[in-house]
């Protein structure tokens, strides 16, 4: 209890026996320094005495494409903890294959008296999907915050990373290393994501190495967001003579490299990948993945402090909160092959 004791203290920025006399109910503690005990023991993962914990608040939706991918539950845990943190509880619903819809999650919620929703990658991302659910969805009265593609056609807080930017920094660090052929594999063209992606891609390698945006749209290649997609499209990129590919998620970059040792090609001396969102695990693949990392905590603790604004009826305008991603390099980038494109093993394909 005593080292619990000091480590609380040092996280609280305050006294041992200050910590004491708020976890035994004492008084004389001013507020502020007893919510920031109260904020130690969450943070450090301590139970707090049930007489100290903060009474619920309700129940906060979180809505998910998916969970295999491991941005989601990452992105999920983030926010799910500063929910808890104040007070709220929240409900992670999570589509599947065959499985319930966006639509009917969203009922469920509702029905269940959420006092708010965040969406993720949800068909807010998507240009084809009918955005007429979420004017309904307010009209009955529920906030919510969208986080990961973005409609003016809705009226509600957006989270977003610079998709843009991310291409940008893909793009400038392979072009620094050699590379001329650089190839971009990402998901379908409709979801507002993927279409920033391209837009990025295309203005840095205009801007990086003077290609045209018809030259450009050839080393563009839509799958799907997952291991299998990545790797039927990288395969196509490397036979279009790319020596390095950026992906548009962790997944498909490690789809990525598969491709590349199935033609016999040695990630990164014959092809360079580079991927997206920075999962957690992805540093000790082999090699270790450079990638373009997604804000997640930063983007995580934002939806929520927007939600909880619109609970409490002072809301955010309309508008689109970005943020900005950062670089990792690692091991799955290198100087581009001697010989360019096509050199190495596979050349003889």
């Amino acid at each position: 209890m005593t080292a619990r004791l000091a480590d609380i203290a040092a996280q609280a920025g305050v006294s041992e026996a200050t910590v004491s006399r708020v976890l035994n109910g004492k008084p004389g503690v001013a507020a502020a320094t007893r919510q920031a005990v109260l904020a130690a023991l969450d943070v450090l993962g301590y139970e707090r005495p049930v007489r100290l914990r903060q009474r619920s608040e309700g129940l906060v939706g979180l809505i998910t494409p998916e969970l295999e991918n491991p941005i989601f539950p990452a992105l999920a845990q983030v926010i799910g903890q500063a929910l808890t943190r104040q007070g709220y509880t929240p409900v992670l619903a999570t589509q599947t294959p065959g499985g319930s819809t966006e639509d009917e999650l969203t009922e469920m919620l509702v029905d269940r008296g959420v006092d708010g929703i965040i969406f993720v990658s949800g068909l807010h991302a998507d240009t084809s999907a009918d955005m007429g659910r979420y004017e309904r969805l307010r009209a009955q009265g529920v906030p919510f915050v969208l986080v990961d593609g973005f409609s003016p056609q809705v009226r509600a807080p957006f989270i977003s990373p610079d998709d843009r930017a991310a291409m940008s920094l893909a793009v400038t660090h392979l072009a620094s290393l050699g590379h001329t052929r650089i190839g971009l594999a990402l998901g379908p063209q409709r979801f507002v994501p993927v279409q920033r992606k391209i837009e990025g891609f295309a203005a840095a390698m205009h801007e990086r190495l003077g290609m045209s945006e018809r030259e450009t749209i050839t080393l563009v290649e839509h799958s799907l967001y997952t291991l299998e997609g990545g790797q039927a499209a990288a395969a196509a990129l490397i036979d279009r003579g790319c020596t390095a590919v950026v992906c548009a998620s962790d997944m498909m970059a490690l789809g990525a490299i598969r491709a590349a040792r199935g033609l016999g090609l040695q990630v990164p001396e014959d092809v360079s990948v580079v991927g997206f969102d920075d999962s957690p695990l992805i540093a000790f693949t082999d090699p270790p993945l450079t990638t373009v990392r997604k804000p997640v905590p930063a983007m995580g603790q934002a939806a929520v402090r927007t939600l909880l604004e619109e609970i409490a009826g002072t809301p955010a305008p309309q508008s689109e909160f970005v943020f900005m991603p950062e670089l990792v390099v690692r091991g799955s980038t290198a100087s581009a092959p001697a010989a360019g494109p096509g050199a190495g093993p596979g050349a003889a394909r």
